[in-house]
């Protein structure tokens, strides 16, 4: 859910290929036959799933996702390179995530002009490996999954932190990315897109809170790479059990690094527990479930549990009022950028009309019920 890499979420152009264009793309930059191709939803990029004739697939694969980065963000190659490594670092690591099919001139992106936008754009191309599975936004979920969830998060960003290396790591340090969980009082100038009314309110409190209790806590934190953005919609399940009254699922697939910076082990945890909660017919009782499952692998500190809440209600503010915002400038996207909002408000609402205390309670009594070690 990118929304380019500083604090002006509007700079960027979302691309506006045509099929047919995308058909000569593949061919010209990846030496690839399109058989056929469908759009993809995103937020502020363009992606297409491609089916490339079998004869002409490497190593038997003959799917892929066409990943057409917006204009702002296609600007920084050492951020695009950096996640694309990271990607194929983590599946060399066993970690179900895409890899890049090398263009013609054996590079992972080009850099591309085209579409429909405005002025002569360049938007840098990817080609990755197409992840079968079912986003869990479509499944039935429970327990088990957002364990597994919040499990995933913790391994994931302790590997990117204790053995990823590339050269142009620094470039993960987006000091004003609004995506960022440390960025939450930037929403400050994005909030006119709420109009007036309870939900602003909500939210200018959950930005002066963060301001006074989150930000002077930070550098007790314990840092690392974080993902950024453990969405219903970016991790892939399949079913591993036959089952149809109790079905059990693992995660097949982790989609979309562009949000990929320099945080803290508990931003991601807060991060999937805020997203897991849109799902869950029980939303106040899911972020136990994920805390178990991050604290089998990464127990959080104090200091990191007391700030929990607040994170989860940051994460929420910053996805319903960048939506709002980029509806605005967008809104023949406006369907899929207010996926989050269908439920988000008023899980976020819910959590404040039941206060810190009692919904902290909650996350914690399950997460003990699990066993997990205590707050390290």
């Amino acid at each position: 859910m990118s929304s380019g890499n500083d604090c002006r979420p509007q700079t960027f152009t979302k691309p506006a290929f045509g099929e047919k264009e995308v058909t000569e793309l593949v061919d010209r930059v990846f030496g690839l036959k399109v058989s056929w191709i469908r759009p993809l939803p995103s937020y502020d990029d363009q992606n297409f799933h491609v089916h490339v004739s079998r004869k002409e697939a490497a190593e038997g694969a003959d799917e892929y996702v066409l990943k057409i980065t917006n204009s702002e963000d296609s600007q920084e190659p050492d951020l695009i390179e950096v996640q694309t490594q990271a990607m194929m670092f983590l599946s060399a690591e066993g970690f179900p995530s895409a890899t890049p099919f090398l263009t013609k001139d054996g590079n992972i992106m080009s850099l591309e002009s085209g579409g429909t936008g405005p002025g002569n754009k360049k938007y840098m191309v990817r080609l990755l490996t197409y992840l079968p599975g079912i986003p869990v936004a479509k499944i039935a979920t429970n327990a088990q999954i957002f364990y597994d969830i919040g499990q995933l998060a913790a391994r994931l960003d302790k590997a990117l932190s204790e053995k990823f290396h590339h050269p142009s790591l620094k470039s993960l340090h987006r000091g004003q990315f609004i995506w960022n969980l440390a960025n939450v009082p930037l929403l400050d100038q994005y909030i006119y897109a709420l109009g007036q009314n309870k939900y602003r309110e909500v939210v200018e409190q959950v930005i002066e809170q963060f301001k006074g209790r989150v930000i002077p806590k930070l550098s007790s934190f314990r840092a690392c790479i974080n993902h950024g953005d453990l969405n219903d919609h970016n991790i892939l399940v399949d079913c591993s059990s036959v089952s149809l009254e109790n079905p059990q699922y693992r995660v097949s697939g982790i989609l979309d690094f562009s949000d990929m910076s320099y945080g803290y082990y508990v931003f991601e945890v807060a991060i999937a527990i805020m997203y897991m909660m849109i799902e869950s017919p029980d939303p106040l009782g899911v972020g136990g479930h994920v805390l178990a499952g991050f604290e089998s692998v990464l127990p959080l500190t104090e200091e990191e549990r007391g700030a929990l809440f607040l994170l989860v209600s940051g994460r929420f503010s910053q996805s319903l009022v960048i939506a709002a915002h980029t509806a605005l400038l967008y809104p023949e996207n406006k369907e899929y950028l207010m996926i989050t909002a269908k439920t988000g408000w008023k899980q976020l609402m819910k959590m404040f009309e039941v206060g810190q205390e009692a919904v902290e309670q909650t996350w914690f009594e399950t997460a003990k019920a699990y066993g997990t070690s205590a707050p390290a």
